[in-house]
């Protein structure tokens, strides 16, 4: 039998659905099938192969999502590997039109909402896909990049990782320059990976508000990929959106201790930590057999969500679960269809359905649109900015 709370989050997700900040579809059909899309088709359930996939995305109340068109910070050209996950969206837009809707603004996110399709956005993760260069910055936002997050697990030239060395200690002077070229154009500076420096360095230089597209709180879990209190606090001046994410190894302090030596056992394979292939997968399993892997639960990723309501308020939480981008996920959020259990478990704790509204839809919706407004009137002022790494940063 249905509980009353998950009836009641199914039937609030079907007026305000969740805008998912982050989802790693595209890498996946890259790595497994390399794009294409006879061969794994999402319109069917994909379950031994995928967390995502159409039916289940529907089954999970999901309105709009961000596709990350990730790629690793180590290829040889990551502009033109960008330029191949973009693509991968477009075609499973084109593939899927009855599903997907193409989404390049906040009204465009509502009009997806009212013709009951998924609004598809894309958000590029990590700096090192624009090559130091603000005009390929300009041309994945013409192609419909919607956000960029500044660094993934490496530093760029420009900017601080939060798994990285510091560098040049938050972002340096071109680093600003592309957080304010990002405001001109209306793409979201997104502040997932980065280190608190730059996190900070970025709210001290942005005029339009910003998203963490997948990070939960440091204050809870305490991992440099998550989230200080002193920047959560900064959010509700500057606007912007803070979207959990599920990984539990970003969630449950346990699993951040059993990740580093699990991530040591995958480097004694040769393999690389975040290497999601059968071959790597049979790794972990055995791994996981011999060392049992702490596991979080939808009451673990409601922990930081109800920090950080506390501390950067309602009207500054989303949810960007990083699916089809981590090995493992939390008891009853194995897969985007467990969105409404999550919701349930808000319900017991009390957040009303005007909180949950916002959670799921209205926050990340509004977010956008305060971009394009500050992106309108920026562009009555300033020009495109043609400064290189070299002018600003010598």
């Amino acid at each position: 039998m249905t509980s009353p709370s998950l009836e009641a989050a199914r039937e609030l997700l079907r007026e305000f659905p969740v805008v998912d900040g982050h989802n790693d579809l595209p890498w996946a059909l890259r790595k497994q099938v390399r794009y294409d899309l006879d061969a794994l088709d999402i319109a069917r359930h994909q379950s031994a192969r995928l967390h995502t996939d159409l039916p289940r995305l529907r089954e999970g109340g999901v309105g709009a999502q961000y596709w990350s068109v990730y790629v690793p910070c180590d290829l040889p050209d990551p502009v033109a590997a960008t330029l191949e996950q973009i693509d991968c969206v477009h075609q499973l837009l084109a593939r899927y039109p009855a599903d997907l809707a193409p989404a390049l603004t906040a009204a465009d996110m509502e009009t997806a909402r009212k013709d009951g399709r998924i609004a598809s956005l894309m958000g590029a993760e990590g700096g090192h896909s624009i090559a130091n260069s603000l005009g390929t910055l300009r041309g994945l936002y013409g192609l419909g990049v919607r956000y960029m997050t500044l660094t993934h697990n490496d530093n760029v030239a420009w900017a601080d990782s939060a798994t990285d060395e510091p560098g040049v200690g938050g972002l340096s002077d071109f680093g600003r320059e592309v957080v304010r070229e990002m405001n001109r154009l209306g793409m979201l500076v997104d502040l997932s990976h980065v280190a608190a420096t730059t996190m900070r360095d970025a709210l001290d230089t942005t005029e339009a508000p910003v998203i963490f597209s997948h990070s939960s709180a440091r204050a809870v879990c305490d991992h440099p990929r998550n989230i200080p209190d002193d920047v959560l606090e900064r959010l509700p001046a500057n606007g912007g959106v803070a979207m959990v994410t599920f990984v539990p190894k970003f969630v449950l302090q346990a699993a951040v201790d059993w990740t580093a030596a699990a991530d040591e056992n995958m480097r004694a394979h040769g393999l690389h930590p975040l290497d999601t292939t059968p071959e790597a997968m049979k790794v972990h399993r055995a791994f996981e057999e011999r060392t049992p892997r702490p596991v979080a639960t939808v009451a673990t990723v409601a922990d930081h969500l109800d920090h950080m309501r506390e501390v950067a308020g309602i009207d500054h939480v989303g949810i960007g679960g990083d699916y089809d981008g981590t090995a493992f996920t939390p008891d009853g959020l194995g897969d985007v269809s467990g969105y409404p259990n999550l919701i349930a478990e808000l319900l017991v704790r009390g957040w009303s359905r005007a909180d949950l509204a916002k959670l799921t839809w209205q926050n990340a919706v509004r977010v956008l649109g305060a971009a394009e407004d500050v992106a309108r009137d920026l562009q009555t002022t300033r020009a495109p900015s043609h400064a290189t790494i070299e002018d600003l940063d010598g």
